[in-house]
């Protein structure tokens, strides 16, 4: 038997909610360790999408990746404006044409901002940053010669212990950052007449 005690009923009801997220199907959803040390009480899961890769295919890093992490102190801290804390990574391949684009930070952020305005996710002490990267491999380590991608680290507080909205926003995030189209709304090299 564990002595460690058992999670306050809040987080447990935070953890619950995020958990009942559905996400569009191109989108590939998995527990996912969170680090121990953040806060008293965490939970994280990733998100992968790749439209270009056939459905089950796991030979390649996927384009866009993302993890979210639920952190709770029922002490709360100043910083957070609360007792919960969600932290996201978000990381996606860039196409050539995009490299060196001085606007691409200001669209990446509003990647995160429109996902939580359009799922109705409140919160409050957003801030975060997009980074662009560029990495050429040499010698023998495997993988394409150079990857360019965009990062995004944010933080934020959300208000209440419903959490779908934000684990709903989190997925939204992840399909902009990939290119993919709104979910009903076909790319015109699909459609069929």
């Amino acid at each position: 038997m564990s002595d460690a005690p058992a999670p306050p009923l809040d987080f447990q009801q935070a953890v619950t909610s995020m958990r009942t997220v559905r996400p569009r199907p191109e989108l590939a959803l998995a527990p996912l360790q969170a680090p121990p040390r953040l806060a008293p009480w965490t939970w994280a899961f990733s998100v992968e999408a790749d439209p270009a890769r056939e459905h089950g295919d796991e030979s390649d890093e996927p384009d866009t990746s993302g993890r979210l992490i639920l952190l709770h102190d029922p002490a709360g801290q100043d910083a957070w404006e609360g007792t919960f804390r969600l932290v996201c990574f978000v990381q996606a391949r860039l196409e050539p044409e995009q490299l060196g684009d001085e606007m691409l930070p200001v669209v990446g952020w509003s990647w995160l901002t429109e996902a939580l305005e359009n799922a109705d996710a409140e919160h409050v002490a957003l801030g975060g940053t997009v980074t662009q990267t560029s990495s050429v491999r040499f010698g023998d380590i495997a993988g394409p010669r150079r990857d360019d991608d965009v990062e995004l680290r944010a933080s934020w507080t959300p208000l209440g212990t419903d959490l779908s909205r934000h684990a709903e926003a989190f997925c939204n995030l992840i399909a902009s950052a990939a290119g993919l189209p709104p979910v009903g709304v076909l790319p015109l090299a699909h459609r069929t007449v």
